[in-house]
């Protein structure tokens, strides 16, 4: 694995354009529980409840939805970026990262130092909360203050509209500028680094597939076998902290 680390150090050091993709994998280094993993969300309710459409079209279900949300954020809320998070926002510090594409919804990449216009939220985040009429844009911790009162399926103060936590649900949309731009930084990339991801839910698991057919370098750094290990020029099957730690020890080394 050293020979690996010091590998993927000087292909960061000789990059022009490297992208990072991360997965669920890094925010659970940091605590927050995966969905799919053996005592996650989907475990304790059925994903099936969650579609987008029976979000607008049923109270009961927006009940639910905010329940289980609820449940989630706690733990987002409290949260603190790793040594992964860490290490990516030091790429950007030295100018050796074109941008994050995260699957994540908890903002650790920002607590961590990442700038906002190099960060691509594809799922969204749930930090803040909209309005799915207006458009309106609230902080999560003043509609959980609501919903700890009266309401239980929060409606917006200034149109009346639905009020949704900012991330995708099943059989919701992705997010057309986010997804677009993502698409084409991995194409434009020349090292593509996967972090803490199971690359099995699409589109966003094309992404590396992009990347590599258009000439980049493919990283992948998980804990267990993804269906790219095959195409990638490295892969370390480790956990995301320590690894891209010890990686950016290396890369700072490099740099001098």
């Amino acid at each position: 694995m050293i020979d690996s680390i010091e590998k993927v150090a000087q292909w960061i050091i000789d990059s022009q354009r490297t992208v990072v993709f991360a997965g669920a994998g890094l925010s659970t280094e940091s605590g927050i529980p995966d969905f799919r993993s053996p005592g996650g969300v989907w475990d304790r309710y059925d994903p099936e409840d969650f579609y987008y459409q029976n979000f607008i079209s049923s109270e009961t279900s927006r009940i639910k939805y905010w329940q289980m949300s609820t449940e989630m954020y706690g733990p987002i809320r409290k949260a603190q970026p790793n040594p992964a998070h860490l290490a990516i926002a030091e790429m950007e510090k030295l100018g050796k990262l074109d941008c994050v594409i995260t699957q994540n919804v908890d903002a650790l990449h920002f607590k961590a130092g990442n700038s906002e216009n190099r960060v691509i939220e594809l799922h969204g985040n749930a930090t803040y909360v909209t309005c799915l009429s207006c458009g309106k844009r609230y902080d999560r911790d003043e509609i959980q203050e609501q919903l700890g009162k009266t309401q239980k399926a929060p409606l917006c103060n200034a149109c009346s509209g639905l009020l949704k936590p900012a991330t995708i649900s099943f059989g919701q949309a992705m997010p057309v500028r986010e997804t677009e731009e993502a698409y084409n930084r991995s194409s434009r990339s020349d090292l593509f680094i996967v972090i803490g991801s199971s690359l099995v839910v699409e589109p966003a698991a094309s992404m590396p597939r992009i990347a590599k057919r258009s000439g980049a370098k493919l990283v992948i750094i998980n804990r267990d076998p993804t269906p790219y290990d095959d195409m990638a020029d490295v892969v370390i099957h480790d956990s995301a902290g320590p690894t891209m730690a010890k990686i950016m020890e290396k890369v700072k080394k490099g740099l001098g």
